[in-house]
């Protein structure tokens, strides 16, 4: 919290001067229990923030995967059907480097 311990005994002082001595329990019982409720509100707070970004997680995971899938699909397509539109051109120049190779000899 970044109070010493000598701001806290000042804020013990000031508040037994306030209230007394016979009120002091009482008060660090409602202090004690507000601060319990306060943690247990942010826990919950938390909790309910990391199932949320969890479920944000999941569903990135799995726009990616399906991401990641169209793309191999595509590159794998592209790749088949470069391969089979340079067949014949390889073709053609392996004919053409078998005729000049016949000739030349």
């Amino acid at each position: 919290m970044g109070i010493s311990g000598q701001e806290i005994i000042v804020i013990l002082i000031i508040v037994l001067i306030l209230f007394g001595a016979d009120k002091l329990p009482e008060i660090a019982r409602t202090m004690g229990k507000g601060m319990r409720e306060v943690k247990k509100a942010t826990d919950e707070i938390k909790k309910e923030f990391e199932e949320s970004t969890e479920d944000i997680r999941k569903d990135l995971n799995d726009v990616a995967d399906t991401v990641r899938k169209d793309i191999n699909d595509v590159t794998d397509s592209v790749k088949k059907d470069f391969t089979e539109a340079a067949s014949p051109v390889s073709d053609g120049i392996n004919d053409i480097a078998r005729d000049i190779n016949n000739e030349v000899k």
